[in-house]
């Protein structure tokens, strides 16, 4: 009887020292580091499972003993419980922190940068060819059908807000333009609420109109509210505004880079030198800068101002002084 007991303690004392072993083992497995030279995508499907992933990550190479690793998700069963997803796993990183990821559904992120004074069809071309987004099929009207007929202008141009966006693989583009819309929506309804007093606008829209003329005549952030100002006045003395980029805007694909005589003359919606007041649409999506700009313009006297060449530009108030500039700063670089 006593021999037996002890034989059967010492089985027991082996079996407690094989647990120990294997749970050794065990965790080891689960805390080696991948073996990856850079980093790499993991993509996900929805219904596949953990073991998919281990089988996975073993066919590649990429960890030893899976059985083991197996074995120590029984023991952490809230980590097979992964989300599809594209992940990126990177060198250094343990088979653990690798499912803890996959678990929490930590994908990986992309971003656009969306760049102010550039027009809605420069846009849509930039998201379509994003590798990481998934290409818009849509025609322009049911772009504008998106929107519930709640886009004033009845277009996208000058409706989104330029930032840089955030988002996941294999989002839409349809996505990404209906954050940007969200976003220059709440920031010009914001802004109207703030608005200088007394200004030539009856609506945000106007405002939105404005402020996109106004990115596409300066890229100097200092001399936005002052071309502001100039607008401003000659919209209040019911003069044209007179601003080449709505002429360009209005000739469209046609642009070969040079304004003439006869585009000034040429009668479109766009073309200030024909029209009084403002264009029907923005001509580009205009940054935060310059809607600030055109709800709070520079209280001046100008009427005027012509590009020094630089970047900057000669403000003037009255004809005789802006014929000035433009012989100085026109004339002489021509």
């Amino acid at each position: 009887m006593f021999k037996m007991l002890k034989w059967l303690s010492a089985l027991v004392l082996i079996a407690a020292i094989c647990v120990i072993v294997v749970h050794q083992q065990v965790s080891q497995a689960f805390n080696q580091s991948i073996r990856l030279e850079g980093p790499q995508l993991l993509i996900i499907k929805r219904g596949q499972y953990a073991h998919f992933v281990i089988n996975r990550l073993a066919e590649q190479s990429l960890l030893e003993k899976p059985l083991l690793v197996k074995m120590a998700l029984k023991l952490h069963p809230e980590l097979s419980h992964i989300k599809s997803g594209t992940y990126e796993i990177s060198p250094g990183m343990s088979v653990k922190s690798v499912f803890q990821m996959l678990q929490q559904g930590k994908e990986k992120t992309y971003q656009i940068s969306l760049v102010e004074g550039l027009r809605w069809r420069d846009w849509l071309s930039q998201l379509n060819t994003h590798s990481a987004l998934k290409t818009s099929m849509l025609e322009q009207q049911e772009w504008l059908d998106l929107f519930n007929d709640d886009l004033a202008g009845n277009a996208l141009e000058g409706w989104l807000l330029p930032d840089t966006y955030q988002f996941t693989h294999n989002t839409k583009v349809e996505d990404i333009v209906l954050r940007a819309h969200q976003a220059m929506n709440n920031y010009l309804q914001q802004a109207w609420q703030q608005r200088a007093s007394d200004l030539p606008y009856d609506d945000p829209y106007q405002a939105l109109i404005m402020a996109s003329i106004i990115e596409k005549e300066t890229g100097v952030a200092s001399e936005r509210p002052r071309i502001a100002g100039v607008f401003v006045n000659r919209l209040r003395k019911n003069m044209r505004l007179q601003t080449d980029p709505t002429v360009i805007y209005g000739i469209g694909d046609e642009f070969d880079g040079n304004i003439r005589r006869r585009d000034l003359k040429q009668a479109t919606p766009y073309n200030t030198y024909v029209i009084k007041g403002l264009p029907p649409t923005p001509i580009a999506m205009p940054s935060k800068l310059s809607i600030d700009a055109a709800l709070h313009p520079l209280d001046t006297q100008e009427l005027y101002f012509v590009s020094k060449g630089d970047g900057t530009h000669q403000f003037s108030r009255t004809l005789t002084e802006h014929n000035q500039a433009v012989r100085i700063y026109q004339l002489k670089n021509k």
